[in-house]
């Protein structure tokens, strides 16, 4: 698992492409600890920002690679190239905090992602390429224009997508045809429950959400308290997750605040005349889902009483099918009033119905699941969930479909409307199932298509390939009795994409591509009805990603595991190396083993230049995952084939560091207990990791340092205060006083009143005392990630400095848990350069 490419912590900040090498003479070697040579960052003005090298802000300031959307149609790509590092002056934008939401008053907009991890982004630029020849079209898009991921019709023909403006959330729709791109007038979109624009099934109609016309101004803060604030609790427990205080509700004006900006107005835009349709009344409308028929929307709306203690997520509802046949006249149908789910057992779910959805094939038929565990995984029951269905006009009671063993995931379905595939999920066992359900025969029972641990890589069989209905709906590609599956393709060489042709009936599977071992090349979408033609996103250490169109050939007398047939590829777009000197940096797979024997690995990262042979200062970055199943554990998923790309902390290959890259730290065990042992399997992690890097010849074991961010700060400051593998740490946004999360954190689910000894021991906080390498500690100053509060860090530099420690503690000013701002990311970097340099590769030996 050394070389994954994850998602949420993993990824620390925004991808940065191309580096600048840097050249090595006998005169000036980057490896060698001298104080002369010491970086130009280590420079500190009294105030403002400060700045890396040059050669690494050139890597930081080069665009990013686009990211491609392929049509519905299957004949159009939109390549988006995404503003990867806003400025300061974006991300200090004023906003308010409404119950887990970040609304920017000025333009109605969300300040963030969902989760608070980062800026809600700009893209830099669109373009539209065909697939049959390659030819491409700039869409013209104004000079100040912050536009979102776009969204197809169903039919190809247009493309909608928003405008973050200065006073507004603007709606605008492109044309496939030729490009262009225009605003709809008076669409002031309210973004805040997310879902604010989308098709209706008849693809020439968009559903949105607008800020109500006349609102008047917001709420005006009182001069004097209107009354103190009030909470109460009676008995029952109430356990949630530690969201910082200033991002729920706090008081009744916070409640009239969250009431004025979620106000949304239904509407539907005609896309051929930008003709706007109110729909219905005002209200606070969390979801909004359209059934096939266009004649009917599935309605979540928000209501009193509120929470003080959780987000908006949990407040009651009231969830109603709208009958909009009649555009003046709307008739609802209430479904369910849920009420206040402000007591859900950590890890579990609320009562009574959830996980709403139409039924692709039908005009309306809605499905949803309701728990027979009291939503609590530590019951123990012969079924969790129950499966429900009902059909439009909603006057008959709804009929149970199914019943699940484990926790309901969710179900997909296919171009057979009897064939649909249900998801089951066991959080005791990190399992999941995947069965082949027919809901048209209630007496046919669900057939078993997949059983295997979540944590499974090597024998994962992919995601079935789906594809949109003419009503926009999407549902599995099927072809005959056989459906298509996609996957990563997790190898222990690496990762190898892969496409199969899955048999429904005999459950066989056939290879059709799979990726060869000198590039990483992933499956995005067939191009058009036959199935011998697809088109795939391609890339290797020394190839930019581009798209090219493949066609099946012959069939071939192929290893297992390998393709089943020849294939031709022609290259469709052509896209350019912006930082052609990244290519000077090596990369390799390593794998090794714990001292217990468990197999592990890393991606090792050598600077421009190096010879092998030398030892340089190295840097171990980290992530610890948890594991059910130790034979899980070590498998290996990622590729060193990918397109070189430098993130935060590996910008420091341009200082001369080697880089011991998402070294795998499993904590293995029973998941209800896994962290007893997380302590002892951190440091054996580590030294394993070391010792490796030493014994291939690259790192110095006088001058290694580690970083890692979010839990992977916990993992930092914790080996920096029980192991003496490292000369200093970089921590950026953790969490290091699990006291402060009672209820749990990452997969421990115990509370601190059951398990006070876990909590204490895997907290650095209580060991400040014996912290005595230096510690960078970095936070967000606004981190709303739960758990990762800010006082986080402040209370351990505290600690450190308390007990005669050294540490330095940088709070970037209105940053979230992942840093945005370029200035911030500069910063970052020049203080990571700063500590390793006078820390590590200036270390005095011991």
């Amino acid at each position: 698992m050394s070389i994954r490419n994850t998602l949420h912590c993993l990824m620390v900040g925004a991808l940065v492409a191309g580096v600048t090498s840097v050249p090595i003479t006998s005169q000036s070697n980057p490896y060698l600890p001298n104080a002369a040579l010491a970086s130009a960052a280590t420079t500190e003005p009294a105030s403002g920002y400060d700045k890396p090298p040059k050669n690494i802000l050139d890597v930081m300031h080069a665009p990013p690679p686009p990211v491609p959307v392929v049509s519905p149609t299957q004949d159009m790509i939109l390549l988006l190239t995404w503003q990867e590092y806003p400025s300061i002056s974006r991300v200090a934008t004023p906003f308010l905090r409404l119950a887990g939401v970040r609304v920017e008053p000025k333009n109605h907009s969300k300040h963030d992602t969902p989760g608070g991890y980062g800026i809600t982004q700009c893209a830099r630029g669109f373009d539209l390429v065909h697939i049959a020849d390659g030819a491409q079209i700039r869409i013209a898009l104004p000079g100040s224009a912050c536009p979102g991921r776009p969204i197809w019709s169903a039919d190809g023909k247009r493309f909608a997508f928003v405008n973050l403006a200065s006073e507004s959330v603007e709606l605008w729709i492109g044309e496939a045809k030729n490009g262009e791109v225009h605003q709809v007038a008076g669409a002031r979109l309210n973004p805040m429950f997310n879902s604010e624009m989308q098709w209706m099934p008849d693809q020439k109609t968009l559903l949105v959400k607008l800020v109500p016309a006349a609102m008047g101004a917001p709420p005006s803060e009182p001069i004097l308290p209107i009354g103190p604030s009030i909470q109460e609790t009676d008995g029952a427990k109430g356990q949630s997750s530690t969201y910082e205080n200033r991002d729920t509700l706090n008081n009744k004006h916070d409640e009239d605040l969250f009431d004025y900006y979620a106000a949304t107005q239904l509407a539907l835009v005609d896309a051929a005349t930008a003709t706007i349709t109110p729909v219905g009344k005002p209200g606070n409308y969390e979801s909004v889902s359209p059934a096939p028929d266009g004649q009917h929307i599935l309605v979540s709306a928000i209501h009193k009483p509120y929470s003080y203690v959780t987000t908006y997520d949990r407040f009651p509802k009231e969830v109603e099918v709208w009958d909009v046949s009649e555009r003046s006249r709307v008739q609802a149908h209430t479904v369910v009033s849920l009420p206040l789910a402000d007591r859900v057992p950590i890890a579990g779910v609320p009562v009574g119905p959830r996980q709403f959805s139409w039924r692709a094939s039908d005009p309306a038929t809605l499905i949803w699941a309701e728990a027979l565990d009291g939503g609590d995984w530590n019951v123990s029951v012969p079924a969790r969930d129950k499966i429900l269905l009902q059909k439009a006009p909603f006057n008959s009671p709804a009929i149970e479909v199914t019943r699940t063993e484990q926790r309901y995931e969710g179900l997909v379905w296919s171009d057979k409307p009897a064939v649909s595939l249900l998801n089951e999920f066991d959080e005791n066992r990190h399992w999941r199932r995947s069965f082949i359900l027919n809901i048209d025969d209630p007496q046919q029972k669900p057939r078993l298509l997949w059983d295997l641990s979540s944590d499974e890589n090597y024998a994962d069989p992919g995601n079935p390939v789906a594809h949109q209905l003419a009503n926009g709906a999407r549902v599995i590609r099927a072809d005959g009795d056989s459906i298509y599956l996609s996957g990563l393709g997790a190898s222990p060489d690496g990762d190898r994409p892969f496409l199969d042709r899955l048999d429904l009936t005999t459950l066989k599977s056939e290879r059709l591509f799979r990726s060869d071992k000198t590039s990483f090349e992933y499956f995005l979408s067939f191009a058009g009805p036959d199935e011998r033609r697809f088109v795939t996103w391609h890339q290797s250490p020394t190839d930019t990603p581009n798209a090219f169109a493949r066609t099946l050939g012959k069939s071939l007398a192929a290893d297992a595991g390998e393709a089943a047939f020849a294939s031709t590829s022609v290259a469709i777009t052509h896209i350019d190396d912006p930082t052609p000197e990244v290519r000077a940096i090596k990369k390799r797979l390593v794998k090794y083993k714990r001292a217990d024997g468990l197999d592990l690995s890393f991606t090792l990262y050598t600077p421009p230049g190096y010879q092998e042979g030398t030892r340089v200062p190295t840097i171990l970055y980290a992530y610890p995952l948890d594991y059910a199943d130790a034979s899980k554990a070590g498998q290996v998923t990622g590729s060193q084939e990918t397109f070189t790309r430098l993130r935060q902390y590996q910008l420091l290959l341009l200082a001369g560091y080697a880089i011991i890259d998402d070294a795998s730290f499993p904590i293995v065990g029973d998941p209800k207990k896994a962290y007893d042992t997380y302590l002892e399997q951190l440091v054996a992690d580590a030294k394993a990791a070391v010792d490796e890097a030493v014994r291939l010849g690259v790192a110095d074991p006088q001058r290694i340092g580690v970083t890692g961010h979010s839990h992977g700060a916990l993992m930092t400051a914790n080996l920096v205060a029980h192991s003496d593998l490292f000369r200093a740490g970089v921590a950026t946004s953790g969490s290091y006083n699990k006291t402060l999360t009672p209820f749990g954190f990452q997969n421990e689910r115990r509370s601190v009143w059951d398990a006070p000894d876990v909590y204490l021991k895997v907290s650095p906080f209580f060991s400040a005392k014996n912290l005595k390498t230096p510690l960078l500690i970095v936070h967000g100053g606004e981190d709303a990630n739960p758990g990762t509060t800010p006082l986080q860090s402040n209370k351990l530099y505290e600690a450190i400095r308390g007990n005669g420690g050294t540490a330095r503690l940088v709070i970037l000013p209105h940053e979230p848990h992942w840093y945005s701002a370029m200035e911030s990311n500069e910063q970052l970097v020049y203080e990571m350069i700063r500590w390793f340099d006078k820390y590590v590769k200036n270390a005095t030996p011991r």
